[in-house]
Order: C-alpha cells, then sequence, then structure tokens
C-alpha cells in the first residue's frame, strides 16, 4: 500500500539562511496549469503546511473554466486564495460560496467533507483564474473533528504596509495585525507585494517557515530567487527579502504537527484513517453535494 502523492518536486539543499529551494512539478489539468510545491520527497510540510499548489494564471474562454467534481477530504483544512478570478465552492455541509480574489476560503474537512469547485457566473466570459490553494493538516486531536465552512471576505482581511512594501496577513499575526482566520494550530500566511528596491524582514515567531515566489525576484540573504520557487527557511534565521522587482510573495509557517500521511485527497496521523476514508467514498458512505451529482472515483492506485 502506498501512501504519498503522484509530484515529487526537486529540492536543492542550501547553506545560510535558506535550508530548501524546492522547484515545483508541474501538471496540466486542461487549459490551465498547476504547479505543485509541497509535499516533496525531502520536504512533506512546513508548519501545518502539507500542500501548496500554484494553479494559473490562466484564461478561459466562453464557455470554459474550472470544472472539479466532487471529493472526499479528511483530516486536512483547504484553503484557497484567489489574486484573479473566482470559484463556485459547494460542500456536503450545504455551503454554496463564490470565491473572489484577496478573500479567504477555510474548509475544514475533520471526519470528512465532500466539495466541488467551479466556475462561476464567469463562465459566460473571458476570465481569468491565478491563485493559491493550500492545505493545513489538523492537530491529531482535531483530525476526526465536525467539519465546518467559513468565508472571510477581501475586506475582513488586513491589510498592513510594511516600509515601501503591503502584507495582508491571512492566517496568524504579523507587523501588528492580526488575521480573523481561526486554524486549529498556530500558523502564518501572507501575502507580500514587493516594489523593486523594498526590503522586508520576516516575522520570526514560526518554529517553521517558509516564501514561495509567485511572481518577480527576491534576495532571501545571499541567495536571489526567481518566480515559481519555495525557499524554506532554515530555523531560527532571521531571514529579509529584498526585491530586485516587483514581486509578489507568499510567506507560510507555523508548528510542526508530526508525520502525517497522504493519499489522494486524505491526509491523517495514521493509515488506518485512510484506508476507512478510502471504504467510505468507496462504498458512498460520505454525504453529497446538493445539485451536483458528479464524482470523482476513488483512484485505483
Amino acid at each position: 500500500m502506498t501512501y504519498h502523492t503522484a509530484s515529487e518536486p526537486v529540492c536543492n539543499q542550501q547553506s545560510g539562511t535558506i535550508e530548501l529551494l524546492i522547484e515545483p512539478k508541474k501538471k496540466d489539468l486542461g487549459g490551465f496549469s498547476v504547479a505543485r510545491v509541497l509535499p516533496s520527497s525531502r520536504r512533506r510540510m512546513v508548519g501545518p503546511f502539507i500542500f501548496f499548489d500554484h494553479m494559473g494564471p490562466a484564461t478561459f474562454a466562453p464557455g470554459e473554466g474550472i470544472q472539479v467534481r466532487p471529493h472526499p477530504h479528511i483530516g486536512l483544512a483547504t484553503l484557497t486564495y484567489l489574486f484573479e478570478g473566482e470559484i463556485m465552492h459547494r460542500d456536503s455541509l450545504g455551503y454554496q460560496q463564490v470565491i473572489q480574489s484577496g478573500a479567504v476560503n477555510l474548509m475544514t474537512a475533520g471526519s470528512g467533507i465532500v466539495h466541488s469547485e467551479r466556475a462561476s457566473d464567469d463562465l459566460n466570459t473571458t476570465s481569468r483564474l491565478h491563485g493559491i490553494q493550500s492545505w493545513l493538516a489538523l492537530p491529531a486531536a482535531a483530525e476526526q473533528c465536525e467539519p465546518a465552512f467559513a468565508h472571510y471576505p477581501a475586506a475582513d482581511i488586513p491589510a498592513v504596509e510594511v516600509g515601501a512594501a503591503s502584507a495582508r496577513v491571512i492566517l496568524g499575526t504579523a507587523y501588528g495585525a492580526s488575521s480573523p482566520v481561526e486554524t486549529h494550530s498556530p500558523s502564518l500566511y501572507l501575502e507580500l507585494l514587493m516594489p523593486r528596491g523594498s526590503a522586508v524582514k520576516l516575522p520570526s515567531h514560526c518554529a517553521e517557515s517558509a516564501v514561495y515566489l509567485v511572481s518577480g525576484e527576491v534576495s532571501i540573504g545571499e541567495r536571489r530567487c526567481g518566480a515559481g520557487v519555495m525557499a524554506v527557511i532554515r530555523n531560527g534565521e532571521h531571514a529579509q527579502l529584498q526585491a530586485a522587482a516587483d514581486s509578489r510573495v507568499m510567506v507560510i509557517g507555523g508548528e510542526p504537527l508530526g508525520e502525517r500521511h497522504i493519499w489522494w485527497n486524505f491526509v491523517a496521523s495514521s493509515r488506518q484513517l485512510i484506508e476507512q476514508a478510502k471504504s467510505n467514498w468507496r462504498q458512498g458512505r460520505f454525504a453529497g453535494v446538493a445539485g451536483d451529482d458528479e464524482f470523482i472515483p476513488l483512484p485505483e492506485h
């Protein structure tokens, strides 16, 4: 029995401020690309973050768009954050929510939830999609909690000036601002917009942290990093970013949770929980998504 993801990004060990550089593996999902950064073969998690996908940027012609059929999750919380475009979220709790740029969509799977992600009203027009989808593993005490859903409009996510740069505090506390988004373990998630020549010192209160460059070019310590690379910060380092070009940077971090198994859409501290989830999906024991009768079958690997 295998417990892994199909993607295995390449990691390069570094010295100084950066512990590892992770180059994501890109996948074509039919009309748009996804760059999978976490998990990797040598770094499966950063704090609670066990999955980190960079979606797009993609342009869809009228009548086209993202169409992810209903599928299950356990043991994690999904967080969708868009730079452009919108996605219609529907789940087995009965929630139906349009996710738009700058908003935070947090779905806690716990013991089990099913959701779909499809194009919204913009399906009728030429549309764009660009953003990050991440999974946060749940602490062992919470991984079988009741599923839940929470949506935070863009206006609720604090934005602060950090010198010549700006930061949005998606999770946690940084630069004197705190996110309203509630999580099951201490977590940090920031979006930094850094004009060329600006500098930002990263918060140092996280046991583990990493920087992902969505666009632009920044120096981290003595290393210059381009777009599409995640730099895992060495524990105990007080990292400073220096923008060599206008850049968009995502910062993730938090407290480590210990070993987790990941198989398809399931995350758990034990293989037994994953085997049970596989059986439940195969046997139709998960609740369905109202108004969306399609589903993704259990993989055969």
